[in-house]
């Protein structure tokens, strides 16, 4: 990728990041992570129709990441919605790390349910994780990709594109509280993009060990470095267009 260009226009010549809503696009969804949690990882067991699906997909907005010269699909994510009607009914991250949590820093339960949300089930197809350590993982990040090294080459486009669309996504939403189970040192590594992302709790075993943590969406693009906001800016842009061609 040229460094002439600024992050968002060298995303936008290779990949497209859209939301999942229609049918077609979330059953798109449902086969990456079919592959990448059933069949690669074995995560999860596999499925006759080809779709990997949970209870919590009907309460969430998905979001697909394309190639965009080929098409093919190269990873997803999800947002799953906290439901203002059933504030009993935790989000994953609440269930899982009940007994960890630190509700002296932020109680989950405390908060506005219409104001909540989890980004999760975040994948990567194998064809676009490839690096040296990311076969057992479904998406990865490491220090290395933040590394100047005079060119935008190894920026972790495909997993940092994930969750600013999920971060866009929940921006058009109106949900400010944003849970997801990272692994210990994403938070470091956004910390170098400018995001902040708050660790909420003690670790849990969970596919390697993994933390609670929470981002604010009202601080979540303010905050990001001049550069890495021309990526969030165009993945928003898209984002935002789609849904209103949806809703139009």
């Amino acid at each position: 990728m040229s460094s002439s260009r600024n992050l968002g226009e060298s995303f936008n010549e290779y990949f497209e990041l859209l939301p999942a809503l229609d049918e077609a696009t979330r059953n798109e969804v449902y086969r990456v992570r079919h592959e990448v949690y059933c069949r690669d990882l074995g995560w999860e067991a596999l499925r006759e129709d080809g779709m990997e699906k949970d209870e919590f997909d009907a309460s969430a907005v998905h979001c697909l990441l394309r190639h965009r010269h080929t098409g093919e699909p190269v990873g997803c994510t999800r947002l799953i919605m906290a439901d203002e009607a059933h504030p009993e009914a935790l989000l994953p991250v609440e269930a899982s790390c009940a007994e960890v949590l630190d509700r002296r820093i932020i109680d989950p339960a405390r908060l506005p349910r219409r104001t909540v949300a989890e980004v999760s089930r975040l994948a990567v197809m194998r064809n676009f994780r490839q690096r040296k350590g990311e076969s057992q993982s479904a998406s990865s990040m490491s220090d290395n990709d933040f590394e100047p090294r005079g060119q935008q080459a190894r920026f972790p486009y495909i997993p940092v594109s994930l969750y600013f669309g999920a971060a866009a996504i929940a921006r058009r939403l109106g949900r400010e509280h944003v849970l997801v189970l990272t692994e210990p040192r994403l938070a470091a590594h956004f910390a170098r993009l400018g995001v902040h992302i708050q660790t909420i709790g003690g670790s849990i075993e969970h596919r390697g060990t993994r933390v609670p943590s929470l981002f604010l969406t009202s601080q979540f693009a303010p905050g990001l470095r001049p550069l890495i906001r021309t990526l969030y800016d165009a993945i928003e842009r898209d984002i935002d267009a789609r849904f209103d061609a949806h809703q139009g």
